[in-house]
This record gives structure tokens, sequence and C-alpha cells, in this order.
């Protein structure tokens, strides 16, 4: 993570983006690219979802290359691990969905 996070200080200051890489821009860029990602799979069958082309495949890495990007920036703005910040997530996620009351099912939390 932490290569990850230098190559795009990187990236970013020998194009001086940094400018325009706010956290309300960050944020913005990232749903964008999250919308493209869902995008991959829009109007597909559960099964087609489960076995892309060559091509969607292609698409998808680089959607997820992206929004990797655009989600490492905003968290490095505030000096965030997201993997930390996802491990700790899951950690919280163990509360509220206790595996012996949830199993198999996919309502919300505050459902059960």
């Amino acid at each position: 993570m932490d290569e990850l996070i230098r190559m795009i200080r990187d990236f970013d200051a020998e194009r001086d983006w940094n400018q325009f890489h706010s956290p309300k821009n960050l944020a913005m860029a990232l749903s964008v690219e999250v919308a493209e990602l869902a995008e991959i799979f829009q109007w597909m069958s559960e099964r087609e979802s489960t076995q892309l082309s060559e091509d969607n495949q292609k698409k998808l890495m680089e959607e997820i290359g992206d929004v990797m990007i655009y989600l490492a920036n905003l968290s490095d703005k505030f000096g965030i691990d997201p993997i930390k910040a996802a491990k700790g997530k899951i950690k919280l996620n163990e509360t509220k969905y206790p595996s012996q009351i949830v199993k198999g099912d996919a309502r919300k939390y505050s459902e059960y």
C-alpha cells in the first residue's frame, strides 16, 4: 500500500495535479469510477456477471485500478491506512452481523 501511495504522489506531482485533488473532488471521482465499474455488469444476468469476456475482464481490471487509485489518494489526504480501515470495518461488522444469526440472510443488521 505504501508503494502505491508513493507512486500516486509522484504521478500527481509530476503533473501538478494535486491542486485538483481536494477531498471533495477525490470522493466525486471515486464515485464516478465505481459507476464505471458497475456499468460493466449492467444488463448482465447473474450468470453472465460471473463469466466475463476477455475484453470485459480487462475493463474490470482498469476500473478496479481507478477505484483503488482514488480511494488510496483520498485515504492519504487524511492519513488513513485503507487496509487498516477495512480490517477495522470487518471487525465492526462481525459484531453487527454475528454469523450464527445472519448466515444465509442478506438483510441489513437493523432488520434482525
